[in-house]
């Protein structure tokens, strides 16, 4: 949208280019739209990234927390998801004794505010930043630290994909998807709709808009094993299969990586000597 604001400038500058790959139809077309001339739609490069790394050792610490309680994760939130996710906790944690709810900020600079009104819903919640540790009477973990989802979605089975709910275009699903879980989100997975797509294909990520859907979708997986190893399995085999968008985009490219490769042979590498 802010592009359009200066078309006359945008159209110049894209139309220098001799190739525009861009990660679906839409945004093909909206390159075209803003005076792009070679455009190709390839898909998403972050389809090909590796696992999200964690902490084995935090991961083992974590699960002995947690034992065998019911728990679900509210992934890269922002403002008013958070307040969906404790709407979920409360209206589930009576018809699930011990239910642990696992929220992740997307920004976790946020975690003061967040806190405040969890605590404010009569929640007892543990905060990551702080180093509290979750307990047996904790509801929400309040996992307010950078980096570190690649621990939790290893660790949490069920997983809702924020930024989709708080119209922010959500993010990546293929991370939790990688990594074992059952994928939720809301409707509004516009900066990563071709992976969406993907899953919703294969029956693999459920849609959810608003609190009820989504507290029906979460009790649904939490009461059913079976349902939720199923789509865990789903979205795996959709994430495993698009490892070879890398080799799709260079081998596009190859024409002007030739134009540029080196003429020499490689330079020795470099001896570090100790002073």
């Amino acid at each position: 949208r802010h592009w359009q604001l200066w078309p006359g400038l945008i159209a110049s500058v894209l139309s220098g280019f001799d190739l525009c790959l861009a990660q679906d139809g839409h945004q093909a077309e909206r390159f075209r739209s803003l005076g792009a001339r070679q455009v190709e739609a390839v898909g998403d490069l972050k389809a090909a990234a590796p696992p999200l790394p964690f902490d084995s050792a935090e991961l083992l610490r974590l699960r002995g927390s947690v034992a065998s309680r019911p728990l679900w994760l509210a992934a890269s939130t922002h403002a008013g998801e958070e307040e969906v996710a404790a709407r979920v906790h409360c209206d589930l944690a009576a018809k699930y004794p011990g239910l642990l709810t696992i929220i992740v900020p997307r920004h976790p600079a946020r975690g003061e505010a967040i806190g405040a009104m969890l605590a404010g819903h009569g929640l007892r919640i543990a905060r990551r930043a702080r180093g509290e540790a979750v307990t047996c009477d904790t509801q929400i973990y309040l996992a307010d630290t950078m980096g570190e989802l690649g621990l939790f979605y290893r660790l949490a089975g069920i997983a809702f994909v924020g930024g989709s709910l708080a119209t922010k275009g959500g993010h990546n699903p293929l991370e939790p998807a990688r990594l074992g879980c059952a994928v939720l989100h809301g409707p509004d997975m516009s900066n990563c709709a071709a992976m969406a797509d993907a899953l919703a294909a294969a029956r693999a990520a459920e849609t959810v808009n608003g609190a009820a859907a989504l507290g029906q979708a979460v009790s649904a997986l939490l009461a059913d094993h079976g349902l939720r190893a199923r789509r865990a399995a789903a979205a795996a085999d959709v994430a495993a299969g698009g490892g070879n968008i890398l080799d799709i985009v260079l081998e596009r490219l190859a024409p002007w990586l030739d134009r540029i490769a080196p003429a020499t042979e490689p330079a020795p590498p470099l001896r570090w000597v100790r002073a």
